[in-house]
Order: structure tokens, then C-alpha cells, then sequence
């Protein structure tokens, strides 16, 4: 994205955990949470209102949108995806947090500016490691740093040939923004390997 970006400058705000799951987090109060992510780069960077160009978000989608009947309990320590179902320990909390995230995302994607400032937001699904390795797996910290490092140096200087991999019809989902959502939050859409990261770069 910064060589995509080139002409401007591109900082990058790693929110440590997905802000749209955090127990402090609401449909009601999530605009103000992503403000004051803002205003922390503005403070840091000093920059002023007008440096802003846009704001561009990219969440992963959990399967956020499935039926609730697809939510299996089992014995796991920690949230197991798959392409037809998700497997927890507490099957009525995860139905919980698939509704409370599914309202924040809406919220989100209807929004158009943030504090005067252009916003959109961007979907991986089931996450991000799924879309760019194409396996849905729970992979460690250790792994996840291994692979991203490896995925970077093989785009290195080749933003055409990332813009490329992430047009693949395989993960592309097609459409204006707003279709690209409209997909999926259908059926069991947001378990599959999809993406709308491409609407980025158009």
C-alpha cells in the first residue's frame, strides 16, 4: 500500500485485537473509538485535520454472519473456523458476539466520513491469513509473523503483481462496495476465502 501510495504518505495503525470485538466496543459508540484512533495519529505525527486524505479499515469477517445453527459447541479452547461452521465452548456467547460485531460492521459500512474525514472499510474472510495463504487455520503469533514476512518479500517492488493476486476471482468478490457487503453477509459467505481489499486500488 505505501508504494500503491507512493504520492502520499500511508501510515498504518495496528490495533492490537480486533477493535470491533472488544467488550467496550458498540454499534453506538464505535465511530468515537475510531476517532480517537485518529486523533492518536494526529498527536503522534502532528498532523493536522487536513493532512488526512482518508481513512481506509480492513477487518476480518469471523463468520460473523452465519446462522446461528452453524455455531457448534465443542470442546476447544479457543474459537475453531471452518468453511461450513464454527466450532466454541460457549455457542450462545459466540451467537452473541456474531450479532453485537455484525451490527458495528453495518454501522461501519454505511458510513462515509469519520469526523470529516473520508472513511471506508475493507473485509478478509474468514481473516487475513485465510485470504492471502488460503488456509483456514488457527496459526500462532510465531507463524503469522513467519508467513507475513515471507508474502512481503515475495511482493517486494511488485505492487502490480499484489494488485494482481488480490483481483483473483478465487478471493475477489465483485461489485461496487456496497455489493461487496451485501455478499457477505449472506449464507455462510463470511467463513469462505473472500475478500473486497481490491476496491482499494480502483
Amino acid at each position: 500500500m505505501k508504494e500503491y501510495f507512493s504520492s502520499n504518505e500511508a501510515r498504518f495503525i495496528v490495533a492490537h485485537g480486533d477493535i470491533t470485538l472488544k467488550d467496550y466496543v458498540s454499534s453506538a459508540n464505535i465511530l468515537k473509538k475510531i476517532n480517537e484512533q485518529i486523533e492518536g495519529v494526529k498527536s503522534r505525527y502532528r498532523y493536522s485535520q487536513d493532512d488526512f486524505i482518508k481513512v481506509i479499515h480492513i477487518v476480518d469477517m469471523d463468520g460473523v454472519y452465519i446462522p446461528d445453527r452453524d455455531i457448534v459447541e465443542a470442546d476447544v479452547e479457543e474459537i475453531q473456523y471452518y468453511e461450513d461452521h464454527i466450532e466454541a465452548k460457549g455457542a450462545n456467547i459466540t451467537a452473541e458476539r456474531n450479532k453485537r460485531k455484525g451490527d458495528i460492521l453495518y454501522k461501519l459500512r454505511k458510513t462515509g466520513k469519520i469526523n470529516g474525514i473520508p472513511y471506508r472499510v475493507y473485509f478478509n474472510s474468514c481473516n487475513l491469513e485465510h485470504v492471502l495463504y488460503g488456509e483456514l487455520k488457527d496459526y500462532s503469533d510465531e507463524e503469522k509473523q513467519i508467513l507475513s514476512d515471507d508474502f512481503a518479500d515475495r511482493y517486494d517492488g511488485k505492487v502490480g503483481e499484489f494488485i494482481e493476486f488480490i483481483l483473483s476471482p478465487d478471493i475477489a468478490v465483485q461489485g461496487t462496495h456496497q455489493k461487496t457487503w451485501d455478499y457477505i453477509e449472506k449464507d455462510m459467505n463470511s467463513l469462505k476465502r473472500h475478500t473486497n481489499m481490491h476496491l482499494i486500488f480502483g
